[in-house]
């Protein structure tokens, strides 16, 4: 910027008659950090920081930062940047009321503490000496105490294997094959239903109000208790995975059992199974949609803290929440989707909340009258799930091998070929071929079912009908979703051109196709792909979840949910079927879809709640300004790098799929004379082998090399590169890991710079030789630190570091270019956008986040006082 006063005086003249003198040195002091910024020579006051100066997101970042640092200057957040987005009109923002605190922001209702709260002083009013933090000691004894159980759990349940096996073999004939498959697998998983239930009472008693340190003793009975209850095999087989979860009776029974307080009527979609289970209480015809989090429990600067959270009457929870610890909504209220509640938070009987932290909103999210006959339908369905697991599905999965033994004996040589098998060409070609034949048919078969079977299923379901819950109707509801969410298809698929044939194929209207070689990432999700429209010219991101299923505690109903065109969609986004959006929209990451209010069109939404902000970027929108010539080329040439991508997607998964198969192989040569130690060596062996395979997988695609920070179009061959690392290697085997020390292990092997005895219970990282994650940091269940953006054509990447004692809420988000500096803290389901840097020390909350005690001039906010 110029230095002569002359100069600034003509920049800033039309100020001088209707500004007061501290709103003009505020902007003088604006004006010359952006220009530093910016590297400019002058900023106009009143020019736009987006269209007139070319200023994106990052820039904006560093220039909060900045102002953040200066003692003589109000703090900025992004979301005041965004709401105003000139120098005059930020600083006017932060004069013309004394002393309010930034006025600018919107004003966020002022929760009630929940009644744990209001006869207790608040945590952060009157803290108390934190416990020491535990030690390398501690941490090196908890692992080793992990591994220890892991290892006689692991030899318990080889033992039972190998005893059941024995057991149905001596079976004659198929019928007393099948039989004994039925008693030996249904006692099987009553036991490991029963297992969970009766550690949580033997280990911890009644959950309460507590905290204790992670890597303590007291971690490791809740780790173990935690590890069984949400590995119970009979939820897992009735209720599905998180991409098409299915409601069940029987999880209210079990968490009940468990020492939940859940009334009748309640039903919960999400498969997020909570763990301290006294502390919930959930009142009668409560609806709780999937991908919710409702733990009871969060980790906090290296300890666990438990609290209660109490759902009333008739509450309705939606898909892609987080309730904290110390919090409760009172009958008939509603929590939005997207949405979350911080600590301390109460949202009265009747009223609808949304955000994050939630805020009172005029948005009804019940769209589905009740049904009658719900209780009786609910107890049939609870019992056909149970009839079918134990009389068809576990025999199958128990006795499978042993009956096709029984029903064809030729093929008793290939299963049992004896020890000397392992010195023969021919025992290792057989299984290469087995491997071989049984993976392509998985993916040839799964590609024509998932095309077909769903689609006649579908012509039984009308859109727009209320049907029972629990009925008929809803049982070809759950079929189709499971059936058309196949995780490996749309992976193999996702960020190349055939994604769309793929979606095309299951069933989505895609309208006219813009190609653009990546117009949906390897995460997409919905309830009924036939009521699912995208427009053209859409791009999409990964973690989307289309919501065009609508349920009550007794019905349920589907309704055609369609995304504009010429829009893009970020990362982690709940899209309802209610959407307001127009076309020509861009949703940010993690962004609350709106469903309610005008129509959004031709701008940009982020946050929740969400609020607009600037379509696009100019100078983004130059870097992938080609010609149609060039695009075809380009597409063409990606379009060739993707097909080898694919094909290495399939042979590394066929090459894993192989290698474990081995390892089964192995334990079934050395089973006669081993017993269950050979059972019990195949399962430790092959969670080592998922490790080392697909790390060494992870660093071939990277060739032992770190990445480096990108700012370049999709259609540039680094970006292509890009892609492949992300698609090639999986980090599904990490989940056994959480938790424990040994996930340290599994990151630095991956290239994460980590420091010591950090807690990690499910963290998501995408590009991991860009993360740096100092020592002692707490990292909660579903936290995501994504080094990267890609908004419309254009790919930015760079290093996220977390200093020391760090702590990420439940759901939290970091994005790309961040720095959070020692201690400080994101609080739940916050997203902490690019380029922000948060001090030493500091709070940081909501969506987009914000500093709770970010400067001077504010007074410490406290989550749940009147003042947030």
């Amino acid at each position: 910027m110029g230095d002569s006063a002359q100069d600034w005086a003509a920049v800033t003249a039309p100020l001088m008659t209707i500004s007061p003198r501290p709103a003009f040195d505020t902007e003088r002091k604006f004006a010359e950090l952006l220009a530093d910024i910016a590297d400019v020579e002058q900023v106009p006051v009143d020019s736009n920081f987006f269209d007139d100066l070319g200023a994106d997101s990052m820039v904006m970042a560093r220039f909060c930062a900045r102002i953040r640092k200066r003692p003589d200057l109000p703090a900025v957040s992004m979301k005041d940047i965004y709401r105003h987005p000139t120098v005059r009109s930020l600083a006017t923002a932060f004069t013309e009321t004394t002393p309010a605190p930034a006025p600018a922001r919107a004003a966020v209702p002022s929760p009630r503490p929940a009644p744990a709260e209001e006869t207790a002083p608040a945590e952060e009013t009157t803290p108390t000496p934190a416990p020491p933090r535990a030690g390398t000691r501690q941490y090196v004894l908890c692992g080793a105490l992990q591994l220890l159980i892991f290892l006689a759990y692991s030899y318990l349940a080889g033992y039972i294997a190998n005893f059941g096996y024995d057991w149905i073999s001596a079976g004659s004939g198929v019928g007393d094959v099948y039989l004994r498959s039925i008693m030996f697998g249904d006692a099987s998983v009553v036991a490991l239903c029963v297992l969970p239930i009766v550690a949580k009472w033997v280990l911890i008693g009644r959950w309460k109000p507590q905290e204790f340190r992670v890597w303590s003793l007291g971690y490791v009975r809740f780790w173990v208790v935690k590890t069984l209850v949400r590995s119970n095999p009979l939820l897992l087989l009735i209720g599905g995975r998180a991409r098409s979860s299915t409601a069940s009776p029987i999880l209210n029974f079990y968490l009940r059992a468990l020492g939940a307080k859940i009334g009748p009527g309640v039903t919960i979609f999400s498969r997020n199974f909570p763990v301290c289970t006294d502390l919930l209480t959930i009142g009668a015809g409560t609806v709780i949609r999937k991908d919710s989090f409702i733990s009871c429990y969060r980790a906090h600067d290296g300890m666990i803290q438990t609290g209660a959270v109490t759902l009333g009457k008739d509450v309705f929870v939606g898909e892609m929440t987080v309730i904290d610890i110390d919090t409760s909504m009172g009958d008939g209220s509603q929590l939005g989707h997207a949405s979350s509640l911080h600590r301390g938070q109460a949202v009265p009987a009747g009223e609808s909340w949304h955000g994050s932290p939630a805020q009172r909103a005029e948005v009804d999210y019940r769209v589905v009258d009740a049904a009658p006959g719900a209780a009786l339908r609910a107890a049939m369905f609870g019992i056909t799930q149970l009839l079918t697991v134990l009389v068809l599905v576990v025999p199958v999965l128990v006795g499978g091998i042993v009956l096709v033994l029984a029903g064809i004996p030729q093929l008793n040589q290939l299963v049992n070929p004896g020890p000397l098998a392992l010195t023969t060409w021919w025992f290792y070609g057989d299984v290469l071929l087995v491997s071989a034949v049984l993976f392509a048919a998985y993916v040839v078969v799964g590609l024509l079912f998932v095309g077909t079977v769903p689609r006649l299923l579908n012509r039984a379901i009308k859109p727009d009908t209320v049907y029972p819950l629990y009925g008929f109707h809803y049982g070809i509801h759950k079929a189709i979703a499971r059936m058309t969410n196949v995780r490996f298809l749309v992976w193999l698929f996702g960020d190349s051109s055939y994604i769309v044939n793929y979606l095309q194929w299951v069933g989505y209207d895609l309208s006219t196709v813009v190609q653009s070689g990546s117009n949906f990432g390897t995460d997409v999700r919905h309830e009924n792909p036939y009521l699912t429209t995208i427009g053209s010219g859409t791009m999409v991101a990964d973690g989307l979840s289309i919501i065009n299923a609508d349920f009550s505690s007794t019905s349920f109903k589907l309704s055609r949910a369609t995304v504009p065109g010429h829009s893009f969609l970020g990362n982690q986004i709940a899209y309802p079927a209610q959407s307001t959006t127009g076309d020509n929209c861009l949703l940010a990451t993690k962004v609350m879809v709106p469903v309610g209010g005008k129509v959004r069109e031709g701008t940009g939404l982020l946050g929740a709640p969400s609020f607009e902000i600037p379509r696009s970027v100019e100078r983004d929108t130059r870097l992938h300004d080609i010609t149609r010539v060039q695009l075809r080329r380009r597409l063409k040439a990606k379009n060739r790098h993707n097909l080898v991508t694919m094909g290495l997607y399939l042979l590394s998964r066929w090459a894993f799929f192989f290698g474990v198969l081995m390892l089964d192989s192995f334990a079934a040569v050395l089973y006669y004379g081993w017993d269950d130690i050979a059972i019990a060596l195949a399962s430790v062996v092959s969670v080592l082998f998922s490790i080392v395979y697909w790390t060494l997988a992870e660093r071939l695609v990277k060739r032992f090399q770190d990445l480096e920070p990108l700012y370049c179009s999709i259609h540039d061959r680094a970006f292509w590169r890009h892609e492949r690392y992300w698609k090639i290697p999986a980090q599904a085997y990490l989940v056994i890991l959480n938790g424990t020390p040994f996930k340290n292990v599994a990151w630095r092997l991956l290239g994460v710079k980590i420091g010591r005895r950090v807690f990690d219970d499910g963290a998501m990282l995408t590009e991991r030789t860009l993360t740096h994650i100092g020592d002692d940091c707490t990292l909660n269940a579903s936290t995501t630190l994504q080094c990267h953006s890609q908004e419309d054509g254009t790919f930015k990447s760079d290093h996220i570091t977390l200093g020391a004692r760090c702590t990420l809420g439940v759901g939290a988000f970091v994005h790309y270019g961040v720095t959070m500096a020692e201690d400080s803290v994101l609080e739940t389901s916050s997203f902490l956008m690019k380029g922000e840097e948060v001090p030493p020390h500091a709070r940081w909350a909501g969506n987009p986040a914000t500093a709770l005690n970010d400067d001077h001039t504010r007074p410490l906010v406290k989550l749940g006082d009147a003042r947030w």
